[in-house]
């Protein structure tokens, strides 16, 4: 698990056509700012649950 969270879940989450694009992509997955996740998450907690 990554932080409470399932692969699973993470890739569920992250595939969402309004989750924000990633700025890179590496090898070993892609790679997101922070500050855009968490603003992502903000505005839709209620969406997630």
């Amino acid at each position: 698990m990554l932080g409470g969270v399932s692969r699973q879940r993470v890739y569920q989450i992250t595939t969402r056509r309004d989750f924000p694009e990633p700025v890179a992509q590496l090898s070993m997955g892609n790679v997101w700012l922070a500050e855009d996740v968490e603003r992502w998450i903000a505005e839709r907690r209620a969406d997630l649950d």
